[in-house]
Parts: C-alpha cells; structure tokens; sequence
C-alpha cells in the first residue's frame, strides 16, 4: 500500500463534493508525471490526503482511498470538455484516472505554512518550492504526521 496527496481546487471540485457524491472519479490529470504515479504506482485500497489548492491558506483538508483500478480518462475523449485531446484514442488512450472514495474531513485543515515547518514533515513534496504536481506520494510517518497535527486543537 502507498499513500498519496492529491490537490483540487475547491472552487473547481472540493472535498464536499467528494463527501456529498461519495466516489468519484479522479479525472482530468494533464500532466505525465501525475498520471505516472496514478498508473504505475497507485493501487485500490491505498490511502489518500485532499488538499485545497489556490485558496488562503492551502490546506490539507480530508482523507480518501483509491477505490478502482486505473481506467481511461472519459473526458480525453469529450470535445466539449477543456480536457479533451485530439491526439488521444480510444484504442490508445493517453490519459487514465482512478475512484477516489471520500474517508473522513479532517478536524481541523493543516495549512502549508504548517507543513512546511513541522520539522518531522522534512521532505514532503507538497511543501518543496516550485512542486505543481497535482498527485504526489506521501511517506507513511507523513501521513500520520499529518492526522496527528489535524487532530490537535492547541495548533
């Protein structure tokens, strides 16, 4: 099992939406890094953060799992979406996406700043200068680090 942080931006598709519908899946993913980690290395049953991007401050917000094997992207293939891609085909798609089953909203956000200084955080790439990914892994003691810090209320 791995975990991983994945970024939304709330005003686009937000944790409640993940809460209200439950499982969802997690498409539009246009970048080939992002969709590497989501095709080679993500697995059903893995563990999964939520975290609001381009909103002050950027969180993490809530928990998910990965709830499906990888499967095509419907939306390469819709030209009315702003991710459709002409080059992509069906019988060779480009672009792949996972479910993603809501788990839990955090009790508290845990904020960037926050992240970026808690010393036992060192290393996580959501907090590196100039990482844009929009899926990346997370450590395990990450994770935990995280719930942890969610669950305090003298933060």
């Amino acid at each position: 099992m791995s975990d991983w942080l994945l970024k939304t931006e709330p005003d686009a598709y937000s944790l409640d939406d993940l809460e209200r519908e439950g499982t969802t899946p997690w498409d539009g993913i246009r970048n080939y890094q992002a969709r590497n980690f989501m095709r080679d290395d993500m697995k059903p049953g893995d563990r999964v953060l939520i975290y609001h991007s381009r909103v002050k401050p950027p969180a993490v917000v809530g928990t998910a799992e990965v709830a499906s094997e990888i499967k095509p992207d419907p939306l390469q293939f819709d030209e009315t979406s702003k991710y459709f891609d002409p080059k992509s085909k069906p019988e060779a798609p480009r672009w792949l996406c996972r479910d993603i089953r809501f788990v839990s909203r955090l009790t508290r956000p845990v904020p960037l700043d926050e992240l970026k200084s808690d010393a036992q955080l060192e290393g996580i790439l959501v907090a590196k200068r100039g990482n844009r990914l929009s899926i990346t892994p997370v450590e395990p003691e990450h994770f935990d680090r995280i719930i942890d810090l969610a669950s305090r209320t003298d933060s």
